[in-house]
């Protein structure tokens, strides 16, 4: 995981994808994938954001296995996941294909 203002202030330089529901950005790293996700409290209260950032690190994970599996390599970056108000309506599967299109859009995958 991204720990500390300076890897979040190294991502803002990274290369950004979007989607309806979040928006990241992202860096190549070495080492392995490092990732912050953010839920602000517009997103919602406390139990709302856990929810949508559990949701997230599953999709995430669940995401980044496939493409590892298809590539038959390790993803090595450095991410940051910006989930938007609207994401917490959305159940796991809209979160997951909303990760998979910024990725996507950004170039990660």
């Amino acid at each position: 995981s991204l720990k500390g203002d300076r890897a979040f202030a190294r991502l803002r330089r990274g290369q950004a994808g979007h989607a309806k529901l979040l928006s990241l950005r992202w860096r190549p790293s070495s080492g392995g994938v490092f990732v912050g996700i953010v839920v602000s409290k517009k997103v919602g209260k406390a139990v709302t954001r856990n929810r949508v950032r559990r949701r997230l690190r599953e999709g995430l994970r669940a995401v980044l296995t496939k493409a590892e599996q298809k590539h038959s390599a390790e993803a090595n970056m450095e991410l940051v996941v910006i989930a938007r108000p609207e994401a917490a309506e959305a159940d796991y599967w809209q979160l997951k294909g909303s990760l998979e299109h910024a990725l996507r859009k950004g170039r990660a995958l």
